[in-house]
């Protein structure tokens, strides 16, 4: 009963329609779904019908018994060809590449059953999706010669001005609202916002090599940087991995600009250069389908114990410096338990693989690439566990979150902002003595000029900064008159072992300076790095 009903549904749109039309798209080999979303039928239902067909159409054209109700026996590729719009995409019809063979999905469910098994085989855990659609140009340049060809035809009837001027329905949208509902009985989830992402990559680079021909040399654009896809349908994908693509789409000229090309060019230039209507298809666009999410984000503080462990993995020469990492160690406790194919590890500034991170600890992110799952509390309270817990006692992690995107962009902006603190061994060359105490611990927000230290110079810009020393007091060692621990405060980007020393000159003034004689720093611990948002 609910097929009758959905069959009376799409009789009743069909009919319509003005029938020279609907028989002349019928005839070039437009698709149902095109012929539907061409005059702006919105009515999600007809779309995703599994009975929407070609043969139907034209058996209703006809007056004739509609073919079968059951659409597993209407094989969309017994119709004549493939659309010559959508090249088969609203048909369900592609090229398998990976199988070499064409596939048919005349039902709904077994297509969306396609993105069901790839979501299984990936084991990705989700809420929800979002669906992005990318296709070839080609397409356009097909309907704006269709539209042209009914515009000649039809041009002065009241229907095609009402009508198919009107607002159409694209592609894209035609398709998403054809499978959108089936994925998500499959799936059990909604679409909307999220991000995890189905993306179906369509690509026809015979049809897409024609094309290129034949748009105008001087409109063409440069080659597409690396990385880079003009066509995708969602258009903020800047933290997206590399994309599955084609690889005759990824070497031609950018999507983009000959989308702008086509939609520039006058009907007489593009009658010039276009058949119209377009010719039959035999072979349809072949599909990649994709699964991804965008990256998630965990955060927290680290706390850094030993003088031999570097923030990142540091090699030189093949010989790696240091016990280990700091990002090795988190990030190690981290992918696992998110499945993802990889990560990035970024830290509110960082310290000498001989400074110890202590106090607050430093503030951090994990951000992991196309994450399987998303962790529970149990699952970061596990995290914590390990690294808290490790032999080695090398790093300690505390306030570990999974945290919005918006936290690699606070961290940035507050890099620049944050103080930090520190405690510094220093020896100077004579005793120390009360004057010196007063000297130093009188200074406040002190303006110091700081040119590269000598020591980085092979891998920094020889630049000139300014810097601020917000105040500095002076612990005693009891037992030494040379030795003393300097406790201070300062502006982000400070290098605090020159500031001691001097660096030759290179940092004034310094606590050499100040004093009056030689200074040298021995151990430098960072003891707070101010960042409220991960506290």
């Amino acid at each position: 009963m609910a097929e009758e009903e959905e069959l009376m549904t799409i009789r009743a749109t069909a009919l319509s329609l003005p029938h020279n039309a609907l028989n002349d798209l019928l005839s070039v080999a437009v698709c149902g779904r095109c012929i539907f979303r061409l005059f702006g039928i919105p009515a999600s239902s007809s779309y995703s019908n599994s009975l929407l067909s070609t043969s139907l159409l034209r058996s209703l054209l006809l007056d004739e018994e509609p073919p079968a109700l059951d659409p597993s026996q209407q094989s969309q590729g017994q119709e004549a060809g493939f659309c010559s719009i959508c090249l088969g995409v609203l048909q369900l019809a592609y090229y398998n590449r990976e199988q070499d063979k064409c596939e048919n999905k005349t039902l709904v469910s077994d297509f969306a059953l396609e993105i069901l098994q790839l979501v299984k085989r990936e084991e990705y855990k989700i809420d929800g999706f979002s669906l992005e659609i990318s296709l070839p140009p080609i397409i356009l340049a097909n309907e704006k010669a269709i539209r042209l060809y009914l515009k000649k035809k039809y041009g002065s009837e009241g229907w095609f001005q009402e009508k198919f001027l009107a607002e159409h329905i694209s592609v894209k949208d035609a398709l998403k609202l054809s499978i959108t509902s089936s994925i998500e009985t499959l799936l059990g989830v909604k679409s909307g916002v999220s991000s995890f992402r189905i993306r179906l990559t369509y690509c026809h680079p015979k049809a897409s090599s024609k094309l290129q021909s034949l748009v105008p040399k001087d409109n063409r654009c440069k080659r597409r940087k690396a990385g880079t896809n003009d066509s995708l349908d969602n258009g903020d994908d800047s933290h997206v991995q590399s994309r599955t693509e084609c690889t005759e789409e990824s070497s031609s000229e950018s999507d983009a600009v000959i989308r702008r090309t086509l939609d520039s060019l006058q009907d007489h230039e593009f009658c010039e250069r276009f058949i119209f209507p377009p010719e039959k298809v035999y072979e349809p666009c072949s599909l990649t389908f994709r699964c991804y999410r965008m990256p998630i984000y965990i955060g927290g503080r680290y706390l850094k114990y030993s003088r031999n462990v570097s923030q990142t993995c540091w090699i030189i020469d093949d010989e790696r410096m240091g016990e280990a990492s700091v990002e090795e160690i988190i990030s190690s406790n981290v992918l696992p338990i998110c499945k993802g194919d990889n990560f990035k590890f970024h830290a509110a500034g960082r310290e000498d693989i001989d400074v110890r991170m202590l106090g607050s600890g430093r503030p951090f992110l994990v951000e992991i690439q196309n994450a399987r799952h998303i962790p529970t509390s149990a699952d970061i309270e596990e995290i914590v566990d390990k690294i808290n817990n490790s032999k080695d006692k090398f790093v300690t992690v505390r306030n570990l979150n999974l945290v919005g995107s918006q936290a690699w962009t606070l961290m940035r902006e507050g890099e620049a902002e944050k103080q930090k603190q520190y405690a510094a061994l220093v020896w100077i060359s004579r005793p120390l003595n009360d004057k010196d105490l007063q000297t130093i611990s009188s200074l406040k927000d002190m303006d110091i000029l700081q040119k590269t230290p000598i020591r980085v110079l092979h891998r920094r810009s020889p630049l000139e900064r300014k810097r601020i020393i917000h105040w500095m007091t002076v612990e005693k060692i009891a037992g030494s008159c040379q030795y003393f621990l300097l406790h201070l405060c300062t502006q982000a980007g400070t290098y605090i072992k020159e500031f001691v020393h001097g660096d030759l000159g290179r940092t004034h003034p310094s606590i050499g300076s100040l004093l009056g004689c030689r200074a040298e720093i021995s151990q430098l611990d960072v003891t707070d790095v101010k960042m409220d948002y991960f506290n």
